[in-house]
């Protein structure tokens, strides 16, 4: 992804935390009765177990998306099933992979089968040290942008799957690409509904490699951590008041109330100064109301690509004048970054929301987890 589209994820993605059990149906005459793996939290995928076969639904891979895709997991050496309607065939578990989103690297590695990745394009973007020494080894192929990928080369690799993600339903390379014969997944993390849900989506690669059992290991921590950590904020004194977003040609662009950054923000036990906001997206504010609002907040975090307070003062003088600035209480992620300047935070953030929540607490309530140290966030000088 690029740095634009990561910017949109931080301040626009939509939240919302019900668990919830996804159900699915499909028309298939053979199946009797189908077996859904458990997905709380997020709403994007469904994944249909049978004995002899597994089906992915993956549901609004982007915005304003009409259509679902259905994925046909067989082992090896097994026959499709008969009047079944789907998008691919994918023939598992899949030893040679292609993926187009750094947020899809952590689950990979997690599941321990970092070793069939194969291309990657934009390999400066990765920060993970396990998969640059591969990089760096001559393992992983660079394929250009995303956008525009190198279709010849991708084809010469022969993966057994592309998983891409989507901004919209146009996209010529990925056409070529299954014309070829090479199955073509889309994942749709990018779009879920909570910290959670974007975190679930290792259930998605668990299922293509055969791994579902340890990804809903794997998960089950996370969301046991994000857990203990939410109630673990409920034990503040003080609601400290939270600024987040920045300044884009005259424009101030911050979280929506119920946005992805909002909600972390508020269960880390914060005050997010717009937390009554409508939308699920992003506001845009002028500069006046940001400092009639926001001047005196307790905090800033998330102050867009800024790396420290002597950048952000001269690019816009106007942030000397808030509070969290002049007491040098402002927090951004630009800083923790990979060998060639992969930032961790959009890399591994969506797969750690545990982490990211803890990141928070520290900072807004540093009495409550006293002994932990900074994951994703760095304090600016």
């Amino acid at each position: 992804m690029n740095k634009l589209l990561y910017l949109f994820l931080f301040l626009c993605v939509p939240i919302g935390c019900k668990q919830k059990t996804n159900t699915t149906t499909f028309k298939d005459s053979n199946i009797s009765a189908i077996k859904l793996q458990t997905i709380q939290y997020a709403s994007g995928f469904t994944i249909d177990k049978q004995e002899d076969y597994t089906i992915i639904t993956v549901n609004n891979p982007w915005q304003k998306s009409e259509k679902s895709f259905s994925y046909l997991l067989l082992n090896k050496n097994d026959s499709v099933p008969e009047n079944t309607d789907y998008d691919a065939i994918i023939r598992v578990p899949v030893e040679k992979m292609v993926v187009t989103s750094t947020t899809h690297i952590p689950s990979l590695e997690m599941l321990g089968v970092e070793n069939s990745l194969i291309g990657f394009p934009n390999l400066d973007y990765i920060s993970s040290k396990k998969t640059r020494d591969r990089i760096e080894n001559g393992l992983i192929a660079e394929l250009g942008k995303n956008e525009d990928l190198n279709t010849e080369l991708l084809l010469d690799l022969k993966p057994d799957a592309v998983v891409s993600f989507g901004v919209s339903g146009k996209n010529k390379t990925l056409d070529i690409i299954k014309q070829s014969g090479i199955p073509v997944l889309y994942n749709g993390d990018w779009m879920e509904t909570s910290p959670l849900g974007k975190a679930e989506w290792i259930k998605f690669f668990g299922a293509l490699f055969n791994k579902s059992k340890e990804a809903d290991s794997v998960f089950s921590e996370i969301k046991s951590n994000y857990l203990k950590a939410k109630k673990l904020a409920l034990n503040a004194k003080k609601k400290p008041t939270v600024l987040s977003g920045s300044l884009f040609k005259d424009i101030w662009y911050a979280p929506a109330g119920t946005s992805w950054a909002a909600q972390f923000i508020n269960d880390a036990g914060g005050d997010y100064l717009w937390k009554n906001s409508k939308g699920s997206g992003s506001l845009q504010l002028s500069i006046e109301s940001v400092l009639e609002k926001g001047i005196q907040a307790d905090f800033w975090i998330g102050p867009g690509y800024a790396k420290n307070l002597s950048q952000m003062a001269k690019t816009h003088p106007v942030y000397e004048q808030f509070d969290a600035f002049k007491n040098k209480n402002v927090y951004g992620f630009t800083n923790k970054t990979g060998k060639t300047g992969g930032v961790l935070y959009f890399e591994l953030g969506p797969n750690r929301p545990d982490l990211i929540l803890k990141d928070l607490i520290k900072i807004l309530h540093p009495e409550l987890l006293p002994n932990y140290e900074l994951t994703f966030f760095n304090k600016f000088e």
